[in-house]
């Protein structure tokens, strides 16, 4: 499960276990419950501070756990409503956020990282990809009006319309990302961001981020009704 370590005033979240190399991170309720768990800890913090949000190995995160799906259908629903209000956790959270990508990063994972105020991407190594039109998924209104902020036009179109898997410096080049770096530098790359914005942290930062995403938050929190076993998958 998800873990936490920090580096001065930076909190490094793993997305995966501690001691695990190559998990696929995948989201589940369990996971979930303990991102908002760890997320509380970071907030109970006080001081400079920021976050990053990293993982070991080949994967940064394949998105949600489709064989969970499979085999809780009747929770689906209830399920993408936790993973949205994780999306607005990260979208509005009181202290900058950096995603140091350095593995692959799919489906429910891109979104993910689209929540983060940073991106950072290895260039050697790992995909960045929003696959649903190429396995039969649709989007939720409320990711598709989150990544639509982040977004310029044309990534936007591009990157939900092709299912283009992206590398570190296609997808810098399409500004999917802010940065990229080397495997050995990423995750250090995205720390140091993160510590040059530690002295933001605060409510302030939190009520500009709300306001500025105002309708994304409104459309994320909107309940999702009557989505199939395959819809979920892109949330």
């Amino acid at each position: 499960m998800p873990y936490l370590d920090r580096v001065a005033d930076v909190f490094v979240l793993n997305l995966g276990t501690r001691g695990v190399e190559d998990s696929e991170n995948r989201m589940s309720p369990d996971w979930v419950a303990e991102i908002n768990a760890l997320l509380d800890e970071v907030e109970s913090s006080s001081g400079p501070a920021a976050l990053v949000t990293t993982a070991t190995g080949k994967f940064f995160s394949t998105g949600v756990d489709l064989s969970w799906g499979a085999d809780n259908l009747d929770q689906i629903n209830r399920f993408i409503g936790t993973v949205q209000e994780m999306l607005v956790r990260f979208l509005t959270f009181p202290m900058q956020t950096v995603a140091a990508m350095q593995g692959h990063t799919y489906g429910g994972a891109a979104f993910f990282v689209m929540a983060h105020d940073h991106r950072i991407m290895r260039s050697d190594r790992g995909f960045l990809c929003f696959p649903g039109v190429n396995i039969g998924a649709t989007y939720s209104p409320g990711t598709v009006d989150m990544v639509r902020a982040r977004l310029a036009p044309h990534a936007f179109h591009e990157a939900l319309t092709t299912g283009r898997r992206y590398g570190g410096g296609d997808a810098m080049a399409l500004g999917l990302v802010d940065a990229v770096s080397t495997q050995e530098r990423v995750r250090d790359d995205a720390i140091a961001r993160a510590a040059a914005l530690a002295g933001t942290r605060g409510e302030v930062l939190g009520e500009i981020k709300r306001t500025m995403y105002a309708g994304e938050v409104r459309s994320l929190l909107t309940p999702v009704a009557g989505v199939d076993e395959m819809e979920w998958v892109s949330n």
